[in-house]
């Protein structure tokens, strides 16, 4: 009983509440079940603290800072769009390839809508190339380190096949090419860097997140916790360039993380999305030998 109680909390949690990812029967994901995104994106806890450091950089961007914050429910409910991100993100890992290429379509859809000026006069179009390929890189760096960090240490052949791993995706989103290994995704963020800045909406951001109901209030703690480590996440350079140097976690903070990730991993509950993809896709004769698949 309480397992269920727990599994129906975390469905809603995570926005997953009528997304069936047992069907259709048999049809593939994107990815094969061997993949290293698979594993990276089964953990919540490292999901949820890789998806506000993702958000952190992308605000550090003028250009998606004012595309995001004027254009989308993040201020007014913070939580709703929290939870509209984390379900695409099982839908675009987990989901069968058709319920993905719909989503895929959707969002395609409207960020042709989204478009602007930023605070010193330049336009900007949330479906530009360069803005889509910041949004896309950012969150596989963010999932990718903090899983590293908090659940288990992954080699370098597995992080740079979890870049490759994304590329497929990526490409239905619109980013023609992403990084595809670790020194690409470091190449692209010191070519970013310089246009990172500080920003009221990233201070505002973090307080909204440390108090919104995103988790249940028992659960608050954690929640400000991930936020602290989401914040310790980001490489010390970029931390000062976003003005927020100084907020890191201290030592047992960190062990605490570690503790909730690893437990994570051992205790998994019956509805997660990998299991009832692991259930949809049990005939595997689509995927051959599981290799990754490329195009």
């Amino acid at each position: 009983m309480i397992v269920k109680h727990l599994d129906s909390a975390a469905t809603r949690l995570m926005g997953l509440d009528g997304t069936d990812f047992r069907q259709p029967a048999g049809e593939p994901a994107l990815l094969p079940p061997d993949s290293v995104s698979w594993r990276v994106f089964r953990n919540p806890v490292t999901m949820y603290v890789g998806g506000i450091a993702a958000v952190l950089l992308e605000l550090g961007e003028p250009r998606v800072r004012h595309g995001v914050w004027d254009h989308s429910s993040f201020k007014r409910d913070p939580a709703h769009r929290m939870r509209r991100t984390g379900a695409a993100a099982m839908v675009t890992v987990y989901g069968a390839r058709s319920q993905f290429e719909a989503l895929a379509a959707r969002v395609n859809r409207m960020h042709a809508q989204v478009q602007g000026e930023t605070g010193d006069g330049r336009a900007y179009v949330a479906s530009d190339p360069e803005l889509l390929l910041w949004v896309q890189a950012t969150a596989s760096w963010a999932f990718l380190q903090a899983y590293h960090r908090y659940a288990e240490p992954l080699t370098q052949a597995e992080r740079d096949r979890f870049y490759a791993e994304a590329r497929p995706g990526a490409a239905l989103y619109g980013v023609d090419a992403p990084p595809a290994s670790e020194a690409a995704m470091d190449a692209l963020m010191m070519r970013m860097r310089p246009q990172l800045e500080p920003s009221p909406v990233i201070e505002e951001l973090i307080a909204i997140l440390r108090t919104a109901d995103i988790l249940p209030r028992a659960l608050r703690p954690v929640q400000k916790l991930g936020v602290r480590a989401a914040i310790d996440l980001l490489p010390p350079e970029m931390r000062r360039q976003l003005g927020l140097a100084g907020q890191t976690l201290r030592p047992t903070e960190r062990m605490l993380l570690k503790l909730l990730a690893r437990g994570a991993v051992r205790f998994e509950l019956p509805s997660s999305p990998a299991r009832q993809a692991e259930a949809r896709v049990a005939d595997r004769g689509s995927y051959g030998s599981g290799a990754l698949a490329t195009s």
